[in-house]
This record gives C-alpha cells, sequence and structure tokens, in this order.
C-alpha cells in the first residue's frame, strides 16, 4: 500500500467476525453487524502539541484495536475497504 496518513490518523482494516454463532448458527451477511475491531494497517506521526512538537501515536501498524460503531471515514485504497480515523477514535489496543 502507498498511502501515508497524515497528523494523527491511522489506517484500520477490519476483521470479519465468525459466519456462525457459538451455537451453531450462520448468521446471513444481511444481518450481520460490521465489526468494531480492526488491524492498524499504518499510523501518521502523531499530532503536534501546544509547544509545536510531535507527540507520537500509541498504535503502530500490525496493532489490534476495538473502535466505535461509527468511528471513521470508509475508504477504498488499492480495492480494499479501509477506516481512516483519529487515534483518539480507538477505544483501545487488544492484547494478546
Amino acid at each position: 500500500m502507498k498511502f501515508r496518513p497524515l497528523h494523527d490518523r491511522v489506517v484500520v482494516r477490519r476483521v470479519e467476525q465468525e459466519e456462525k454463532t457459538k451455537g451453531g448458527i450462520i448468521i446471513p451477511d444481511t444481518a450481520k453487524e460490521k465489526p468494531q475491531e480492526g488491524q492498524v494497517v499504518a499510523a501518521g506521526p502523531g499530532a503536534r502539541g501546544e509547544d509545536g512538537k510531535i507527540q507520537p501515536l500509541d498504535v503502530k501498524a500490525g496493532d489490534r484495536v476495538l473502535f466505535g460503531k461509527w468511528s471513521g471515514t470508509e475508504v477504498k485504497i488499492d480495492g480494499e475497504d479501509l477506516l481512516i480515523m483519529k487515534e483518539s477514535d480507538l477505544l483501545g489496543i487488544i492484547e494478546s
């Protein structure tokens, strides 16, 4: 991918949820909700503080993150559906 987000923005790829429930019921595509979990594809350098210095982001490419249901702007880059959002729209990092 040849896209670099600016400032405190990150590019996130949604992680698809399973198509079956724990009970074995298959969920059709029309009933699925958009996942609120994703993987950071790229991150900007950071936001400028009041002193003019760049504050680095807490997330980096490869991190699994949670975000709000309506967070970000959907874009298509190289034929892939991605989200661009500010770091403040992220709810947290999933650590394994």
